[in-house]
């Protein structure tokens, strides 16, 4: 198994025991669980924090190594995981529907961001006059695919244009960690910008 099938399905497998986790009677015993997983949170996201703005401030390619491990399908989860990311939602999710459109043009589908409100992504796609057998099921498939693949932070995906209703497996980000990871990430994206300047 690769190692980014193998980190997609540790983290299906973290929503899983989550879930299982919520449906838990409230107690000392999940309080005691909820403290402990904010404060490795905490301790992880201090760490990586710290780690991205060594890599920033080192003698050399500092924010090219920074967007190297925004495009990783691992780090980059983590990033997200730790609001650390180098992009922005908007920018990931514009960068998932370039990327889907060779696909759907294959079956004669166009595809477009039709907007992001606080997380909540709308994308249109248009089916041309053949579309080779595929279905709206697969069509849909696609998008999802490719939009949470690089923003597994977004609060919920809307494909405007198919009729068929979404039944997709999808956990959402911040389902797992207890909190919004909407808001672009500013530590990364601080370093990145006052770099620039």
């Amino acid at each position: 198994m690769a190692i980014g099938s193998e980190f997609q399905e540790q983290v299906r497998q973290l929503g899983k025991l989550i879930t299982q986790f919520d449906q838990m009677p409230d107690g000392p015993p999940r309080t005691a669980c909820k403290e402990l997983v904010q404060l490795l949170m905490d301790v992880h996201g201090a760490g990586l924090d710290r780690i991205m703005e060594i890599v920033f401030e080192s003698d050399g390619p500092g924010p090219a190594i920074i967007d190297k491990l925004g495009n990783d399908t691992v780090t980059s989860s983590l990033l997200l995981l730790y609001s650390l990311h180098p992009q922005d939602l908007e920018t990931r999710v514009q960068q998932s529907v370039d990327r889907m459109r060779p696909r759907l043009r294959k079956l004669s589908c166009s595809v477009e961001l039709a907007g992001i409100i606080e997380g909540a992504v709308q994308v249109r796609v248009t089916a041309g006059g053949h579309s080779c057998g595929s279905s709206s099921k697969d069509i849909r498939t696609i998008v999802e695919e490719c939009v949470f693949e690089l923003a597994p932070d977004i609060v919920s995906l809307e494909v405007l244009g198919l009729e068929e209703p979404s039944n997709s497996g999808f956990v959402a980000l911040e389902s797992l960690i207890g909190h919004s990871v909407v808001a672009p990430a500013h530590n990364a994206r601080s370093l990145t910008t006052e770099g620039a300047d």
